[in-house]
């Protein structure tokens, strides 16, 4: 019997510029998605149905959960009659704006080609994966730093890693997404900076007066109406960060450090209250 486990790494977003309103209703939007140190486990054994158990009892394991999706639409794909038990260790908290139920996602599709013995082309995999969730297909094919437009779909590999120490904190808030679309700050007319250039000149030269160009979108409406996140902010600002924002549509907070001391410290002093992460410089996803 087959059986093995993957790590799901989680994301957080390097400036989220929300830029228009579809008419299907989605938003498009330009960020950079960074990968953290902050991972579920996901365990995968060969059986004859598809089920799934979560070491957190709070997330649904039914015909919701993203990992049950992502299986279920592989298999009708590649019109195999084929099961699996799935195990989620799941330490990365949802409703954080961390991409965790995403990256559960692709990691579902990654590892059930591998235990089905599925050749599925890439491009067929990425329309599985946009379907699934707009993260996803950047967990499904990105290592490092990469651009996102569109809607989150469309990606361009920047093979960047930043070179900062990430200390992301979550406040024990979930913000839930769709009322942070409905409520965010719209600014579609502005000027939208170049993302990709600025982020090569803060990787590459250390260029750290570009950083006021990325801004999160949400950022204001959700300081507005969850104060614990904003208090979270402000003790992350003191620390010595040189970047304190927030990730995706929240509530974590991620903070930038130069120096590893004053990461640990910071680190500390927030996992008194909260639930905390550490991702060293250079980090790549496995």
């Amino acid at each position: 019997m087959k059986h093995f486990s993957v790590k799901a790494c989680a994301k957080i977003n390097l400036g989220l510029l929300i830029t228009s309103r579809r008419d299907d209703g989605y938003h498009t939007l330009e960020t950079i998605f960074a990968p953290i140190d902050w991972f579920d486990t996901l365990e995968f054994t060969e059986s004859d149905a598809i089920s799934m158990e979560c070491t957190n009892l709070d997330l649904p394991v039914d015909d919701s959960n993203l990992c049950i999706r992502a299986a279920k639409a592989l298999r009708e794909y590649a019109g195999v009659n084929k099961g699996v038990a799935m195990k989620l260790v799941k330490r990365v908290p949802f409703g954080a704006g961390l991409g965790g139920g995403s990256s559960d996602a692709a990691a579902t599709l990654n590892a059930l080609c591998r235990l089905w013995q599925l050749d599925v082309p890439s491009a067929e995999l990425h329309k599985l994966a946009v379907k699934l969730g707009a993260d996803v297909p950047y967990f499904l094919e990105m290592k490092g730093l990469a651009y996102a437009a569109g809607i989150g779909e469309e990606l361009e590999d920047l093979d960047l890693a930043l070179p900062w120490h990430v200390v992301t904190v979550f406040p024990e808030v979930q913000v839930p997404t769709a009322w942070a679309y409905k409520n965010f700050h719209r600014q579609f007319e502005r000027p939208v900076p170049d993302l990709k250039t600025l982020v090569r000149r803060l990787c590459l030269e250390r260029d750290m007066s570009v950083l006021g160009a990325f801004e999160n979108d949400f950022a204001s409406v959700v300081f507005e109406h969850y104060p614990v996140v904003r208090e979270v902010r402000d003790a992350l600002a003191q620390s010595g960060a040189q970047f304190v924002s927030l990730s995706g549509s929240g509530s974590a907070l991620y903070a930038l450090y130069e120096e590893r001391a004053a990461a640990v410290k910071a680190a500390e002093a927030m996992s008194a209250r909260f639930r905390v992460n550490m991702t060293p410089a250079g980090f790549r996803m496995e």
